[in-house]
């Protein structure tokens, strides 16, 4: 007498496996999601430290040289006035004045953008958080001031 082996999945095993994936899936994809936004809250925040950082330093090195004050500019040494005020495209370069590594402009979730300052003196630069939420931060050439409003909450999340 021949015995039979079985060599597939029933079908109620394959619903049973199915059901089982789908219920870990819809748990650990809202974690997932939780887990991007936090991701680009730090990244903004070392983003924020480096600026402010490397500001100190553009100071220090101007002091040093013989040369007083604050980087003129954020986006490069020689840039013009002209250039200062105009909003940079994604894939520009931003902090180039200061940084070693400048920033790539994006205008999307965890992209800088340099946008239309709001008086002379002040360059304005958007941080988006996500596609609908953004922070704006204003570089003081006068005081090397490199912040946001605080009474916005946003605002509060990048940088305390």
């Amino acid at each position: 007498m021949r015995f039979r082996t079985r060599q597939a999945f029933t079908m109620i095993e394959l619903i049973f496996v199915i059901v089982v994936l789908g219920i870990l899936a819809s748990v650990a994809i809202p974690k997932l999601a939780a887990t991007r936004d936090d991701a680009t809250v730090t990244k903004a925040r070392t983003d924020v430290a480096a600026i402010r950082s490397s500001i100190k330093t553009s100071r220090a090195q101007r002091v040093l040289s013989g040369t007083p004050g604050y980087q003129p500019s954020l986006i490069s040494t020689s840039a013009t006035t002209a250039d200062q005020s105009n909003t940079k495209k994604s894939g520009e370069d931003l902090f180039v004045g200061i940084l070693d590594y400048p920033i790539k402009a994006k205008d999307k979730a965890g992209g800088w953008q340099k946008v239309a300052s709001p008086t002379a003196g002040i360059e304005r630069y958007r941080f988006r958080i996500t596609n609908s939420k953004s922070v704006d931060f204003d570089y003081n050439n006068t005081s090397g001031n490199f912040d946001c409003d605080h009474t916005i909450n946003d605002c509060k999340q990048l940088t305390e």
